[in-house]
Protein backbone atom coordinates (compact mmCIF):
# COMPACT_ATOMS: atom_id res chain seq x y z
CA UNK A 1 0.00 0.00 0.00
CA UNK A 2 1.54 3.39 -0.98
CA UNK A 3 -0.69 6.20 1.17
CA UNK A 4 0.90 9.57 1.31
CA UNK A 5 3.71 8.88 -1.14
CA UNK A 6 3.81 12.81 -2.31
CA UNK A 7 4.11 11.75 -5.88
CA UNK A 8 4.12 14.38 -8.69
CA UNK A 9 5.80 16.82 -7.07
CA UNK A 10 5.22 16.19 -3.88
CA UNK A 11 8.31 14.33 -3.02
CA UNK A 12 10.46 17.78 -3.04
CA UNK A 13 7.93 19.50 -0.37
CA UNK A 14 10.37 18.82 2.78
CA UNK A 15 8.16 18.52 6.30
CA UNK A 16 7.46 22.03 7.25
CA UNK A 17 6.19 22.65 3.94
CA UNK A 18 3.41 20.48 4.11
CA UNK A 19 2.38 21.17 7.08
CA UNK A 20 2.50 25.29 5.46
CA UNK A 21 -0.16 23.53 2.78
CA UNK A 22 -2.39 21.61 5.49
CA UNK A 23 -2.34 24.84 7.12
CA UNK A 24 -3.90 26.47 4.11
CA UNK A 25 -6.23 23.41 3.41
CA UNK A 26 -7.94 23.66 7.47
CA UNK A 27 -8.16 27.72 7.22
CA UNK A 28 -9.88 27.55 4.41
CA UNK A 29 -11.93 24.47 5.63
CA UNK A 30 -12.64 26.43 8.85
CA UNK A 31 -13.73 29.59 7.02
CA UNK A 32 -16.27 27.75 4.77
CA UNK A 33 -18.02 27.03 8.18
CA UNK A 34 -17.74 30.56 9.43
CA UNK A 35 -19.46 32.18 6.24
CA UNK A 36 -22.19 29.53 6.37
CA UNK A 37 -22.75 30.20 10.29
CA UNK A 38 -22.57 33.37 9.43
CA UNK A 39 -25.34 33.68 7.07
CA UNK A 40 -27.70 31.04 9.02
CA UNK A 41 -27.11 33.06 11.66
CA UNK A 42 -28.50 35.98 9.87
CA UNK A 43 -31.63 34.19 8.86
CA UNK A 44 -31.82 34.08 12.40
CA UNK A 45 -35.63 33.14 13.72
CA UNK A 46 -36.88 30.83 10.69
CA UNK A 47 -33.80 28.66 11.22
CA UNK A 48 -35.25 27.66 14.63
CA UNK A 49 -39.05 27.56 13.72
CA UNK A 50 -38.86 25.79 10.76
CA UNK A 51 -35.33 23.33 11.24
CA UNK A 52 -34.73 23.40 15.11
CA UNK A 53 -37.76 23.54 16.84
CA UNK A 54 -40.11 21.80 14.09
CA UNK A 55 -39.70 18.21 15.77
CA UNK A 56 -41.70 19.63 19.11
CA UNK A 57 -44.25 20.32 16.67
CA UNK A 58 -47.07 18.42 15.34
CA UNK A 59 -46.56 19.96 11.99
CA UNK A 60 -43.65 18.11 11.68
CA UNK A 61 -43.40 16.07 8.10
CA UNK A 62 -42.34 12.63 9.88
CA UNK A 63 -45.92 12.85 12.26
CA UNK A 64 -48.03 13.74 9.65
CA UNK A 65 -46.09 10.70 7.22
CA UNK A 66 -46.62 8.46 9.78
CA UNK A 67 -50.23 9.08 10.50
CA UNK A 68 -51.22 9.25 6.73
CA UNK A 69 -49.44 5.70 6.33
CA UNK A 70 -51.13 4.36 9.56
CA UNK A 71 -53.21 5.63 11.94
CA UNK A 72 -52.45 2.51 14.84
CA UNK A 73 -48.71 3.78 14.23
CA UNK A 74 -49.73 7.74 14.40
CA UNK A 75 -48.20 9.37 17.45
CA UNK A 76 -47.45 12.99 18.05
CA UNK A 77 -44.84 14.89 20.65
CA UNK A 78 -46.23 16.06 23.73
CA UNK A 79 -47.27 20.27 23.91
CA UNK A 80 -43.80 21.75 25.97
CA UNK A 81 -42.49 24.78 25.98
CA UNK A 82 -38.90 25.90 26.19
CA UNK A 83 -37.32 27.90 28.92
CA UNK A 84 -34.17 29.57 29.74
CA UNK A 85 -32.66 30.12 33.11
CA UNK A 86 -29.68 31.76 32.56
CA UNK A 87 -28.75 35.44 31.15
CA UNK A 88 -27.73 35.36 27.20
CA UNK A 89 -28.45 31.38 27.34
CA UNK A 90 -30.57 32.42 23.77
CA UNK A 91 -27.16 34.61 22.15
CA UNK A 92 -25.17 31.35 22.94
CA UNK A 93 -27.64 28.47 21.87
CA UNK A 94 -27.73 31.03 18.66
CA UNK A 95 -24.57 30.28 18.18
CA UNK A 96 -24.22 26.92 18.84
CA UNK A 97 -26.59 26.33 16.17
CA UNK A 98 -25.25 28.65 13.45
CA UNK A 99 -21.67 26.31 14.20
CA UNK A 100 -23.46 23.05 14.19
CA UNK A 101 -25.22 24.09 11.02
CA UNK A 102 -22.23 26.03 9.33
CA UNK A 103 -20.48 22.37 9.64
CA UNK A 104 -23.18 20.39 8.21
CA UNK A 105 -23.56 22.46 4.97
CA UNK A 106 -19.74 22.94 4.99
CA UNK A 107 -19.13 18.88 5.18
CA UNK A 108 -18.39 18.63 1.55
CA UNK A 109 -16.15 21.31 1.17
CA UNK A 110 -14.55 20.17 4.57
CA UNK A 111 -14.18 16.59 3.06
CA UNK A 112 -13.19 18.13 -0.60
CA UNK A 113 -10.53 20.19 1.21
CA UNK A 114 -8.50 17.17 2.89
CA UNK A 115 -9.04 15.04 -0.15
CA UNK A 116 -6.82 17.58 -1.98
CA UNK A 117 -4.26 17.33 0.79
CA UNK A 118 -4.56 13.50 1.16
CA UNK A 119 -4.71 12.89 -2.81
CA UNK A 120 -1.06 14.02 -4.08
CA UNK A 121 0.13 10.89 -1.45
CA UNK A 122 -1.41 8.54 -3.77
CA UNK A 123 -0.32 6.38 -6.63
CA UNK A 124 -2.70 7.59 -9.99
CA UNK A 125 -3.96 4.21 -10.03
CA UNK A 126 -4.93 4.76 -6.47
CA UNK A 127 -6.24 7.90 -7.17
CA UNK A 128 -8.52 6.06 -9.87
CA UNK A 129 -9.63 3.71 -7.29
CA UNK A 130 -11.52 6.01 -5.28
CA UNK A 131 -12.64 8.59 -7.67
CA UNK A 132 -15.52 10.10 -6.46
CA UNK A 133 -15.12 9.63 -2.93
CA UNK A 134 -15.46 13.26 -1.84
CA UNK A 135 -19.57 12.42 -3.42
CA UNK A 136 -19.66 9.53 -1.24
CA UNK A 137 -18.84 10.41 1.63
CA UNK A 138 -20.66 13.56 1.63
CA UNK A 139 -23.83 11.91 0.67
CA UNK A 140 -23.38 9.08 3.50
CA UNK A 141 -23.02 12.28 6.25
CA UNK A 142 -25.65 13.90 5.36
CA UNK A 143 -27.39 11.00 4.61
CA UNK A 144 -26.93 10.52 8.22
CA UNK A 145 -27.88 13.42 9.34
CA UNK A 146 -31.08 13.73 7.63
CA UNK A 147 -31.70 10.28 9.05
CA UNK A 148 -31.64 11.50 12.57
CA UNK A 149 -33.34 14.36 12.08
CA UNK A 150 -36.57 13.10 10.48
CA UNK A 151 -36.41 9.13 11.98
CA UNK A 152 -34.71 9.37 15.59
CA UNK A 153 -35.64 12.66 16.88
CA UNK A 154 -38.68 13.00 16.56
CA UNK A 155 -38.91 9.30 17.98
CA UNK A 156 -36.53 10.75 20.82
CA UNK A 157 -37.97 13.78 21.38
CA UNK A 158 -41.69 12.57 21.80
CA UNK A 159 -40.50 9.78 24.30
CA UNK A 160 -37.94 12.24 26.30
CA UNK A 161 -41.08 14.96 26.53
CA UNK A 162 -43.29 12.88 27.36
CA UNK A 163 -41.69 10.70 29.83
CA UNK A 164 -42.55 12.17 33.31
CA UNK A 165 -42.21 10.81 36.47
CA UNK A 166 -44.33 13.34 38.44
CA UNK A 167 -42.82 16.43 37.52
CA UNK A 168 -43.52 18.83 34.59
CA UNK A 169 -41.06 18.91 31.73
CA UNK A 170 -40.00 22.31 30.59
CA UNK A 171 -36.66 22.08 29.37
CA UNK A 172 -34.09 24.94 28.39
CA UNK A 173 -33.65 25.59 25.07
CA UNK A 174 -29.97 24.74 25.06
CA UNK A 175 -30.74 21.16 26.81
CA UNK A 176 -33.09 20.57 23.48
CA UNK A 177 -30.42 21.68 21.32
CA UNK A 178 -28.00 19.60 22.18
CA UNK A 179 -30.40 16.93 22.50
CA UNK A 180 -30.51 17.39 18.42
CA UNK A 181 -27.08 17.62 17.78
CA UNK A 182 -26.61 14.41 19.44
CA UNK A 183 -29.68 13.06 17.14
CA UNK A 184 -27.90 14.40 13.90
CA UNK A 185 -24.23 15.19 13.86
CA UNK A 186 -23.28 11.31 15.29
CA UNK A 187 -25.42 9.67 12.91
CA UNK A 188 -23.53 11.98 10.24
CA UNK A 189 -20.22 10.24 11.20
CA UNK A 190 -21.27 6.74 11.87
CA UNK A 191 -22.85 6.66 8.03
CA UNK A 192 -19.43 6.76 6.90
CA UNK A 193 -18.45 3.26 8.41
CA UNK A 194 -18.24 2.14 4.51
CA UNK A 195 -15.49 4.46 3.81
CA UNK A 196 -13.66 3.52 6.73
CA UNK A 197 -14.08 -0.43 6.06
CA UNK A 198 -12.34 0.70 2.92
CA UNK A 199 -9.71 2.47 3.81
CA UNK A 200 -8.46 -0.14 6.52
CA UNK A 201 -9.08 -2.88 4.11
CA UNK A 202 -6.91 -1.18 1.48
CA UNK A 203 -4.14 -0.13 4.06
CA UNK A 204 -4.30 -4.58 4.85
CA UNK A 205 -5.84 -3.65 8.30
CA UNK A 206 -9.00 -5.49 7.91
CA UNK A 207 -10.29 -8.05 6.27
CA UNK A 208 -13.48 -9.99 5.58
CA UNK A 209 -12.58 -12.79 6.81
CA UNK A 210 -12.79 -10.67 10.07
CA UNK A 211 -15.50 -8.91 10.30
CA UNK A 212 -17.81 -12.08 9.29
CA UNK A 213 -16.21 -13.61 12.51
CA UNK A 214 -17.25 -10.60 14.69
CA UNK A 215 -20.31 -9.87 13.19
CA UNK A 216 -22.14 -10.97 16.93
CA UNK A 217 -19.33 -8.47 18.37
CA UNK A 218 -19.99 -5.87 15.99
CA UNK A 219 -23.57 -5.91 16.59
CA UNK A 220 -23.27 -5.69 20.17
CA UNK A 221 -21.22 -2.63 19.67
CA UNK A 222 -23.49 -1.01 17.35
CA UNK A 223 -26.23 -0.99 20.02
CA UNK A 224 -24.08 0.14 22.45
CA UNK A 225 -22.91 3.08 20.35
CA UNK A 226 -26.74 3.89 19.47
CA UNK A 227 -27.45 3.64 23.24
CA UNK A 228 -25.28 6.31 23.48
CA UNK A 229 -26.71 8.73 20.96
CA UNK A 230 -30.32 7.98 21.06
CA UNK A 231 -32.81 7.96 24.57
CA UNK A 232 -32.35 5.25 26.63
CA UNK A 233 -35.77 3.32 24.95
CA UNK A 234 -35.61 0.50 22.70
CA UNK A 235 -37.27 2.53 19.81
CA UNK A 236 -35.02 4.81 18.93
CA UNK A 237 -32.15 2.27 19.49
CA UNK A 238 -32.90 0.31 16.52
CA UNK A 239 -34.12 3.13 14.31
CA UNK A 240 -30.08 4.21 14.39
CA UNK A 241 -28.85 0.48 15.19
CA UNK A 242 -30.48 -1.56 12.37
CA UNK A 243 -29.13 1.07 9.19
CA UNK A 244 -25.84 1.14 11.11
CA UNK A 245 -25.63 -2.60 11.00
CA UNK A 246 -26.71 -2.51 7.53
CA UNK A 247 -24.14 -0.36 6.36
CA UNK A 248 -21.82 -2.98 8.10
CA UNK A 249 -23.28 -5.89 6.37
CA UNK A 250 -22.52 -3.62 3.17
CA UNK A 251 -19.07 -2.84 4.47
CA UNK A 252 -18.11 -6.52 4.61
CA UNK A 253 -18.96 -6.57 0.80
CA UNK A 254 -16.57 -3.44 0.39
CA UNK A 255 -13.65 -5.34 2.31
CA UNK A 256 -13.93 -8.93 0.38
CA UNK A 257 -14.07 -6.61 -2.91
CA UNK A 258 -11.15 -4.95 -1.39
CA UNK A 259 -9.38 -7.90 -0.44
CA UNK A 260 -9.87 -9.89 -3.61
CA UNK A 261 -8.30 -7.05 -5.23
CA UNK A 262 -5.08 -7.30 -3.16
CA UNK A 263 -4.54 -10.73 -3.29
CA UNK A 264 -4.36 -10.85 -6.81
CA UNK A 265 -2.08 -8.01 -7.01
CA UNK A 266 0.13 -9.75 -4.75
CA UNK A 267 0.35 -12.76 -7.12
Amino acid sequence: MAFFNHQAGADEMNFLEHLEELRWHIIRAASSVFIFAIIIYAIGQPVFDYIILAPKENWFVTYRLICNISETLCFYPPEFTLETRQLGEQFFVHLKVSFMLGIIVAFPYIFWELWRFIRPGLYPKEQKAVRGIVWICSFLFISGVLFGYFIVAPFAVSFLAGYSVGAVNAPTIASYVNYMVMFTLPAGLLFELPIVVYFLSKAGLLTPMFMRTYRRHALVVILIVAAIVTPPDMVTQLLIGIPIYFLYEVSIFISKREYNRLEKEMK
